[in-house]
């Protein structure tokens, strides 16, 4: 049980915490939410032709002030409940069992009004909200790359959106690309096909007469290999099979469907090489 000098020390801390708590709320505005965010707070007129970024600070700061701002609001409703234990006589009382509470918990925290073992537990909270289901990760539920196929999944449509421009520009990367279109994620990135030589490769309607269609692509291609030194992008074709494939076994394109009728396996770059 306190004694009543006791109560009236916590009384004095209680009432200078009130006044504490008061004088900062009047001094900053209560933190600062007496004011719009859209002018006072910021000095403009619109955030029309406000940085996305710069908005999006505009936006955390005031959450955190209205945060801030309940925090102050519980203190006062705490202190205000402490005070009215102690004109009824309740205070230092545990409000569950009715046993004293421990002066050194009261000093700690003069708003207390349970005993430590009747203290109200609150765990960390684990939970997420519902709709990170779908959002999170941004493209783990919706990506086919790791997949071994080219269906357009929600990384491909992010990307067709973004290329329209985003607050990416060319000084934001460690290697600044030559033009604005490559500011965005694989940019490069083959759309409508799969393999290079498609985009100046051409057939008729019924996909016979393969043919090449010079292009900037085309000679980009032609470069690569050239390089690498090799005839296909992915790989050389061992020695004894370059003579065959070139002068004798492929001699037409009649002879290549007829092997791909029967099963047998053809080459992509023999197009490119009877195209010639």
């Amino acid at each position: 049980m306190l004694s009543p000098e006791q109560i009236s020390h916590f009384r004095l801390r209680l009432l200078n915490r009130q006044e504490e708590v008061k004088k900062q709320l009047k001094e900053n505005d209560h933190f600062g939410l007496e004011r719009s965010l859209g002018q006072e707070s910021t000095g403009d007129l619109s955030l029309y032709d406000n940085h996305p970024a710069d908005s999006g600070t505009e936006l955390y700061e005031r959450e955190k002030d209205i945060a801030l701002n309940d925090h102050c609001k519980e203190q006062l409703h705490e202190i205000e409940n402490a005070l009215e234990r102690i004109n009824n006589g309740t205070y230092g009382y545990c409000s569950v069992c009715g046993k004293d509470i421990d002066i050194q918990r009261l000093k700690s925290i003069p708003t207390a009004k349970t005993c430590v073992d009747h203290t109200v537990n609150q765990p960390l909270k684990h939970s997420r909200p519902i709709e990170e289901e779908t959002f999170l990760p941004p493209f783990g539920q919706y990506n086919y790359d790791d997949r071994g196929t080219a269906a357009t999944d929600s990384e491909d449509i992010y990307q067709e959106v973004e290329k329209y421009g985003s607050s990416n520009t060319p000084s934001d990367f460690s290697y600044p690309p030559n033009d604005y279109s490559e500011t965005y994620e694989e940019y490069n990135e083959p759309v409508g096909y799969v393999e290079s030589f498609e985009n100046f490769i051409g057939t008729d309607i019924e996909g016979k007469n393969i043919k090449v269609y010079p292009s900037i692509e085309h000679e980009e291609y032609e470069s690569s290999l050239d390089e690498q030194g090799t005839m296909t992008s992915f790989g050389d074709l061992p020695a004894y099979e370059k003579q065959p494939y070139i002068k004798k076994k492929l001699k037409s394109w009649t002879e290549i469907s007829n092997k791909k009728k029967r099963g047998i396996h053809v080459p992509p770059f023999c197009f490119l090489i009877l195209s010639y």
